[in-house]
């Protein structure tokens, strides 16, 4: 007997793996396929989940990240739960958990842990780009920098070196934000180096509190899939 409603037509189960490089103990990431065209509104009520608005797209993603949430929960505490949207639209995690989901094009994914070892996480997908979306988005989100050499890159590097910075600071601010709860942007942060392994190495360029001061140093993974990045930031307790 299950002690949830039937999987959603428009996902595929949760699964728990860890394909990025580096595995961290105690962290659970659970990922889903969902398919908007096949979204059930009714789904949100069988399962709990508050309701969103908006195309099925937006509607679809909310589902698949919350599902993974569910189960993620549920494998740390033996109690599946659904965290709420903030009043900032981050999402809610019980006590002594610590959090992020992430989807983008049809692939949602949530990690967690018990907050008496991890401090934060942030979790990224992203579609990698092609090359003239990236180099229309390069001067927004690669500092000076990081542009240096830049333009030398073949079109695919230029594309990858894109994705790769944007996802692993967006991987920041999701891992910082509920610990400085200061937005800040793609310019107050750089990419100092990366390895052909997957592990990544980030500095801040701004004060955000009188802990993560200008000069902090934090580390990143990532890894390419299916034409997608995925890419993570850990804070350890």
């Amino acid at each position: 007997m299950t002690d949830h409603p039937p999987i959603p037509l428009c996902c595929t189960a949760p699964t728990d793996h860890w394909p990025l490089p580096r595995p961290l103990a105690g962290v659970r990431l659970l990922s889903t396929r969902f398919d908007p065209a096949l979204l059930d509104p009714d789904d949100f009520l069988r399962w709990q989940i508050p309701a969103q608005k908006g195309v099925s797209k937006r509607q679809a993603e909310f589902l698949a990240g919350r599902l993974c949430a569910r189960e993620a929960l549920r494998q740390l505490t033996g109690l599946p739960g659904i965290p709420a949207v903030g009043e900032d639209r981050s999402p809610q995690w019980p006590a002594g958990i610590v959090g992020s989901i992430t989807h983008g094009a049809g692939w949602a994914g949530v990690i967690a842990a018990r907050s008496e070892h991890w401090r934060g996480l942030g979790l990224d997908v992203e579609r990698i780009l092609r090359g003239d979306r990236a180099d229309r988005l390069a001067g927004e989100i690669l500092t000076p920098s990081e542009l240096d050499g830049y333009a030398s890159l073949p079109d695919s590097e230029r594309a990858r070196l894109v994705t790769r910075t944007f996802s692993l600071k967006e991987s920041l601010f999701k891992a910082l934000y509920p610990l400085v709860k200061q937005r800040f942007y793609f310019q107050d942060a750089e990419l100092l180096e990366t390895t052909p392994e997957g592990d990544a190495r980030m500095r801040l360029l701004i004060d955000l509190s009188e802990t993560w001061r200008h000069g902090t140093e934090l580390d990143g993974q990532f890894v390419e899939f299916d034409g997608y990045l995925l890419s993570l930031v850990s804070i350890p307790a």
